[in-house]
């Protein structure tokens, strides 16, 4: 079992910005994609944003790209998710998971095996 927590989710005006935060503690952090995952309310869960396990490969879902930023530091076991221009339809829980190991470009829910709790992210328009 990996224990994931997510942090730095809040309120924020349209137009602004937020840096999620993920730990996932263990050894073999490195080996494994990471996904950055959102749920609005009365909506199904979607993909935002995935890292390869080397931090050279990422990809974005088109609601996000060239707004949000994906990234990972390997020494600290942690991943990042930078928002930028935030809307009020980016109002959801946030949360991160544990990909497959040393695999790429993956974006559905069941191939993550690990997932935090979520930090809500609001904003207001």
């Amino acid at each position: 079992q990996v224990h994931v927590v997510e942090s730095g989710g809040g309120l924020v005006q349209a137009g602004g910005s937020l840096r999620l935060s993920c730990t996932a503690p263990g050894r073999t952090f490195s080996s494994y994609a990471m996904g950055w995952f959102r749920q609005a309310p009365g909506k199904e869960r979607e993909f935002v944003a995935g890292i390869g396990w080397s931090g050279d490969r990422t990809w974005h879902a088109d609601s996000v790209k060239g707004r949000f930023t994906i990234t990972r530091d390997n020494a600290k076991n942690t991943v990042y998710l930078q928002m930028n221009s935030l809307k009020a339809e980016d109002t959801a829980v946030y949360s991160c998971a544990v990909g497959p190991y040393y695999t790429d470009y993956v974006t559905r829910g069941d191939e993550f095996a690990y997932w935090g709790l979520g930090t809500q992210v609001t904003v207001s328009s």
